[in-house]
């Protein structure tokens, strides 16, 4: 499992101490599920589910006011994969977009692109429209090699 560096730690610590906030065990529980389940693109309900194994007395409530709460300092992000759910994953320092995602349209799983191939399209819409572009988020939807397989 990869856990937060110090320096995250107390970045993250820092980020809600300057908001008023403080650094809980909840809160920690709930951010080493977030990195621990990296990729799995988990719910509030998911996440809730996992957290309770190990922090027994926690809420729903807690855990979907930390969700908000890390949400809003941009340590995780909100994804919507067309399921009727909100899902999050944790954001990493060095990306300059959100990563880009393939949808199975067939059994819903949720492959993650790691190469950000926008790079030219997305200078040459700035150029074009006299427009700063600060994020992009992608989706592509179709049949995984694992349902392709099956027909």
């Amino acid at each position: 499992m990869s856990k937060l560096s110090p320096e995250e730690t107390e970045k993250l610590k820092n980020n809600l101490k300057e908001k008023g906030y403080k650094f809980t065990p909840q809160r920690r529980a709930i951010i080493d599920i977030i990195i621990k389940n990296e990729g799995s693109h988990l719910t509030t309900e998911e996440l809730y589910d996992l957290v309770k194994k190990d922090c027994p007395e926690i809420g729903l409530a807690t855990v979907y006011r930390t969700v908000q709460l890390l949400e809003e300092l941009g340590v995780i992000c909100k994804l919507e994969l067309n399921d009727g759910c909100s899902r999050y994953e944790l954001i990493h320092e060095e990306e300059n977009h959100q990563h880009h995602h393939l949808i199975c349209t067939n059994c819903g799983s949720v492959i993650e692109v790691q190469h950000d191939l926008l790079d030219d399209l997305e200078h040459e819409i700035e150029e074009k429209y006299n427009f700063k572009i600060t994020n992009h988020s992608l989706k592509f939807y179709g049949i995984c090699s694992k349902c392709k397989n099956e027909t």
